[in-house]
């Protein structure tokens, strides 16, 4: 008789029991993307040197200021120089002119820092290597530092 009062199984109030479900899951996603968005970096980071800046916000670089990205592993390449406008036969949108002439030269192309702002600055680049038929070195540059 026991039995027949006290079932070992129990129905649930399916109603119930979903709706708690969903608020749990809303939970969850709004806690998600709020620890994500927290995460993300959206803050504007200082460096030893200078203020690193957004690549849109170069009206004001100083000595020292640096812009673009901080992705120093995927921009592993650096050199430094003036920037000048042009490329080489279609490789490249500007160049970094060093020390040597034309056989030194580094084409440049940018799609994270605006390179037409920097021309006639000395600058040191941070990029990637780009295979380059005309080019003797073609970067895809990702952070400058201003150095005058």
């Amino acid at each position: 008789m026991e039995n027949e009062q006290n079932p070992l199984l129990h129905k649930f109030n399916k109603k119930k029991t979903t709706s708690a479900f969903f608020i749990f899951v809303i939970i969850a996603v709004f806690l998600g993307v709020g620890t994500g968005y927290m995460f993300s970096g959206n803050k504007t980071p200082l460096t030893s040197k200078g203020k690193v800046t957004k690549s849109g916000d170069v009206s004001s670089l100083e000595k020292g200021d640096v812009i673009g990205s901080d992705d120093t592993k995927t921009f592993t390449d650096t050199t430094e120089g003036k920037v000048a406008e042009g490329g080489i036969e279609g490789e490249g949108q500007f160049h970094l002119i060093r020390p040597g002439g034309e056989s030194q030269y580094v084409y440049m192309t940018s799609s994270t820092v605006d390179l037409s702002k920097l021309i006639d600055r000395k600058v040191k680049v941070w990029g990637q290597t780009q295979k380059a038929e005309k080019a003797g070195w073609l970067m895809d540059v990702g952070r400058v530092e201003v150095l005058e």
